[in-house]
């Protein structure tokens, strides 16, 4: 690296500290933000007095996905329908899924053997950042990523042959990110139209039960907290997240061996 580049990085790494040091000093969050952090906090689980909770010891995840849902929902969509867009301007390229997906490809028998044993580990940790969500710092979108490294070790170590052998096609991959969505709208709206259906009072995007809506997802099973629907949005998040990137990531190898 030349001595240029490590001037330009080092004062990169100070004017980031420099500005966390002021920002720490004198960006104090005001009165009126702190109460409403306090509000969330309390009502999330830490208080049993609040007749409204989200039942979740993750106070960020209930706020994504219970109090501010909607947008989420919503979020998640324009993430779909941007994939999507990529997929019908790339569709052509996946004429070049064989010539890409040449067997014998790939890096040494040593890195193979390691992702090998890795792999089951990455899932593992995935999952449970995923369906910890509601408990612990993560959530759908971050398992998903996690788990999104695995076919990205695997496209780059074993080539893509393994995924495409498997059936991992980005046709495919978007089916099992559609119904996934199509998940995460059917538990917005399930309690709601069994509300109507047994002439009960139940709202869009309900999670537990409530004075005046006596419907509601389940807050633990067997003692563990389940955060009512913040546990079910995590898992279809997850699916539909490591589902997109796996499709980004061989549409992108795609693209290069045509370039």
């Amino acid at each position: 690296m030349r001595a240029v580049e490590i001037v330009v990085l080092i004062s990169i790494i100070l004017g980031f500290a420099l500005l966390l040091t002021l920002g720490y000093q004198y960006l104090v969050p005001a009165d009126d933000i702190r109460a409403l952090a306090k509000f969330y906090l309390l009502t999330t689980y830490f208080n049993p007095n609040y007749t409204y909770t989200a039942g979740a010891t993750e106070t960020v995840t209930a706020i994504v996905w219970d109090y501010r849902g909607l947008d989420t929902l919503f979020e998640t969509t324009v993430f779909y329908i941007a994939l999507a867009g990529c997929l019908i301007l790339a569709r052509g390229l996946y004429k070049e899924e064989k010539e890409a997906s040449k067997p014998g490809s790939g890096l040494s028998v040593i890195v193979r053997g390691v992702t090998k044993i890795t792999a089951p580990m990455i899932i593992v940790v995935g999952v449970s950042i995923a369906l910890h969500g509601h408990l612990t710092p993560g959530g759908g979108f971050q398992g998903g990523a996690t788990m999104a490294v695995l076919p990205l070790l695997i496209i780059v170590i074993f080539s893509l042959a393994p995924l495409i052998r498997r059936g991992f096609t980005p046709s495919r991959l978007a089916i099992i990110r559609g119904f996934a969505l199509i998940g995460i709208g059917l538990v917005s709206i399930i309690l709601a139209l069994i509300g109507l259906v047994l002439g009960i009072n139940a709202y869009v995007f309900q999670s537990l039960p409530k004075p005046d809506a006596p419907l509601g997802f389940p807050s633990e099973v067997e003692g563990a907290l389940m955060g009512g629907i913040l546990w079910f949005f995590n898992l279809f998040e997850s699916i539909a997240v490591v589902a997109a990137f796996t499709i980004a990531f061989i549409a992108i190898l795609l693209i290069e061996s045509r370039g």
